[in-house]
């Protein structure tokens, strides 16, 4: 269970290392290196979703279940992006944001089908965070970022979200974000909330992975910064796993 093995490793004191693959920018081409990187990075989790519609995640998550043993969790921006070919499913419902849709309408429309599946559903509290420019998710999700200097509202909607019985709190800075989320904000999200902890957006340095890590993040996610250097992969889980 993906949950279990999340909760179980961060029990011992480690962290963990996601790389997310969107699959508009899945490279055919450089198909093989992705998958060599993957296996010498050997992340925790690959999460596989964007934020447009596509029809190519399900080729995705075949390839990548057939080439590697690690586990593959959908994170969908969207009701297109569904297969009954991943391990599990991160069940977001955009608790930042006052879209309906996001809130819990998709989550209708799609739950007799996640049943039959049989995989793994990961609720997951979804908190976008302003990162200095609007994103892929802010634009297509038609919601506002908590500002960034807000800490305050970051933590009482973590607060709700755990409340509402969301087994994950997910603080995203955007795809391509200027700015991940602050350390300011990690920290007090953290001390406020008993559930795991997930970052990403923006995080493409290893001092930014380093803060984020500091700060309390439990599993770290990196995505646009692994598209520009695959080497990238292997110092990030070296670094997530001094922690």
């Amino acid at each position: 269970m993906i949950l279990s093995t999340i909760h179980e490793k961060i029990k011992t004191g480690q962290k963990l290392f996601a790389v997310l693959i969107d699959p508009d920018k899945f490279p055919q081409k450089n198909l093989l290196k992705i998958i060599t990187a993957m296996e010498t990075a050997s992340p925790d989790l690959i999460l596989v979703g964007g934020s447009l519609v596509n029809d190519r995640v399900e080729m995705v998550v075949d390839v990548l279940k057939n080439n590697l043993n690690i586990p593959v969790v959908l994170f969908p921006g969207n009701l297109m992006q569904l297969t009954p070919h991943a391990d599990g499913i991160l069940f977001i419902s955009l608790i930042s944001g006052r879209n309906p849709e996001l809130l819990i309408g998709n989550h209708v429309a799609s739950a007799p089908f996640l049943k039959k599946t049989g995989m793994e559903i990961l609720s997951t509290g979804y908190i976008l965070i302003d990162g200095g420019t609007i994103t892929s998710v802010e634009y297509m999700s038609q919601t506002r970022p908590i500002p960034a200097n807000k800490p305050e509202i970051a933590v009482a909607t973590a607060i709700a979200g755990e409340m509402l019985g969301q087994q994950l709190i997910y603080l995203e800075g955007g795809s391509g974000a200027q700015n991940p989320v602050s350390g300011e904000i990690i920290q007090a999200v953290k001390k406020n909330i008993s559930i795991p902890l997930i970052v990403g957006g923006g995080l493409n340095t290893v001092e930014k992975v380093k803060t984020a890590c500091q700060s309390g993040a439990d599993i770290i996610v990196v995505g646009n910064a692994f598209e520009k250097d695959l080497s990238l992969l292997k110092k990030f889980k070296e670094l997530i796993h001094t922690f």
